[in-house]
């Protein structure tokens, strides 16, 4: 059993998909009141946009939603599959990226797609809504907070808390 449990979200430039997954679910913990054992990060598969906030448009989406908007990006990186317990891939693109990092089975076994943890929503893939408008930013949104709820139980599991 673990006390602790760290996880990152990870598309391609760390300013959008990435960080919007990191603060709903940072907002997640913190209200099921597991900040303590649980914690999570963003990266990005490369790094054009490093040390830059997340994008504008995607921290307005999640404002108005609610949710406190922080981090800055930064590029994934060989580090982070010892850094990370679970490497939430966002994309298929970014999921091949991801483990074309990795160097065992172990770390293989660390990947996963978000959209694994969504109860609501069919989609595969959480879409890159960059170069689209106010709709994609929340579809992003509505596919994070779905998928939060299923990650927050799986990771529970994976810590031995029991759900009611």
């Amino acid at each position: 059993m673990k006390d602790r449990y760290n996880l990152v979200f990870v598309c391609m430039g760390n300013i959008c998909r990435s960080p919007a997954g990191d603060n709903i679910f940072r907002h997640v913990v913190k209200e099921a009141g597991l900040s303590d054992r649980i914690q999570c990060d963003s990266a990005g598969t490369i790094g054009f946009h490093t040390g830059k906030k997340p994008d504008s448009r995607m921290s307005e989406t999640l404002r108005r939603r609610g949710y406190k908007v922080t981090g800055y990006a930064r590029q994934f990186g060989f580090h982070d599959f010892e850094a990370f317990d679970l490497i939430l891939t966002m994309d298929d693109e970014n999921h091949h990226n991801v483990l074309k990092l990795a160097k065992t089975d172990v770390d293989r076994a660390r990947v996963r797609k978000f959209t694994d943890f969504c109860r609501n929503h069919e989609h595969t893939e959480v879409p890159d809504p960059y170069y689209g408008g106010e709709a994609g930013f929340q579809l992003v949104a509505d596919l994070i907070e779905d998928g939060a709820v299923g990650l927050l139980d799986y990771v529970k599991g994976e810590l031995g808390i029991t759900t009611d």
